[in-house]
């Protein structure tokens, strides 16, 4: 990563990356040493697929995380299971309370956005706002400020 960045010379704080819950827990003293060599190089670390895999809170205080994303499998059913939206307030708070940012994964709907807004969730990603787009499409996107298709 280091001779990537020193190659591109891309600022580390303008990189994230994302690991799942799961892979992250696989092996936790190769998974902490090469985070906190990230972290010492400033790179961002978003946990992805957050609650869906072992769920050991003990990892978030021990390690320099930036970001919990809420796996779109709690987003969805926001609405019909009481639970899901007790899970999803519960993972907004938890990472509110630790210092951590939060996205919600997979925002189809204008409902779940509000419902998500009012649970202080200021970041969230989906289908909503849009679909995945091109490579050049979003470049574009990101240079001009043009509004992705949403189809």
């Amino acid at each position: 990563m280091a001779r990537i960045l020193s190659e591109t010379g891309l600022d580390a704080t303008s990189l994230t990356l994302e690991i799942t819950e799961s892979a992250l827990m696989q092996n936790l003293s190769t998974s902490a040493a090469v985070i906190q060599r990230l972290n010492a190089m400033d790179v961002r670390l978003h946990i992805d697929d957050f609650g869906t895999g072992y769920s050991s809170l003990s990892y978030l205080q021990n390690f320099p995380i930036h970001t919990l994303k809420v796996d779109k499998s709690f987003v969805t059913r926001m609405g019909d299971a009481p639970k899901q939206g007790e899970i999803v307030r519960a993972i907004v708070s938890l990472a509110q309370n630790l210092g951590m940012e939060v996205t919600a994964e997979g925002v189809e709907t204008s409902a779940q956005a509000d419902t998500l807004q009012s649970l202080n969730c200021t970041s969230a990603q989906g289908y909503l706002f849009s679909r995945p787009v091109p490579a050049a499409e979003a470049e574009r996107f990101i240079i001009d400020g043009l509004t992705p298709r949403a189809s």
